[in-house]
């Protein structure tokens, strides 16, 4: 991502926040609506599960400054969905929900600009969970930074002075 994607995705996000009982709302809503077969994952009170979604993109959201601090909690809880029966086809009702979402709350800010940044964050952070939920099936440690990773790791490290 971009300083300016990641700065959007920010901005945005905290345009969100004071809504975020109502989007959560909408976000469940949507993801019902697509994908019903998920509907039964959700065991707990969906207004405890919204605002613990709401919690975990903001600090999702927060870290996009400095991913590799996030990186080892999206890989945790990657694994952790595997608990609730996640799979990765499950991932992608989810951005259509969360894109969806931030539609509605936006309004006039949901511009392409904000959908192009809210998909490259959505597809780093599921690529992070799906690989480490992967890696956990198959027993295998997480797989250090390569390619991708390496070269962002490498564009947010600090400057030498």
């Amino acid at each position: 991502m971009t300083p300016e994607q990641i700065e959007k995705v920010q901005t945005t996000f905290g345009m969100v926040e004071p809504i975020a009982d109502q989007a959560a709302g909408l976000f469940y809503g949507r993801l019902f609506e697509i994908a019903p077969e998920v509907r039964p994952m959700f065991k707990a009170d969906i207004s405890e599960q919204g605002a613990k979604l709401m919690r975990m993109l903001g600090i999702a959201v927060r870290g996009l400054s400095n991913l590799e601090s996030i990186v080892p909690a999206v890989q945790n809880l990657g694994v952790k969905h595997l608990d609730y029966g996640v799979k990765e086809e499950h991932f992608q009702p989810v951005a259509e929900a969360l894109l969806w979402t931030l539609e509605q709350g936006l309004g006039d800010a949901w511009d392409e600009e904000a959908k192009v940044a809210w998909t490259e964050a959505y597809v780093i952070l599921s690529t992070t969970m799906i690989d480490a939920m992967k890696a956990a099936q198959t027993k295998a440690e997480p797989v250090k930074p390569t390619g991708f990773w390496a070269k962002l790791k490498h564009f947010f490290a600090p400057s030498p002075a």
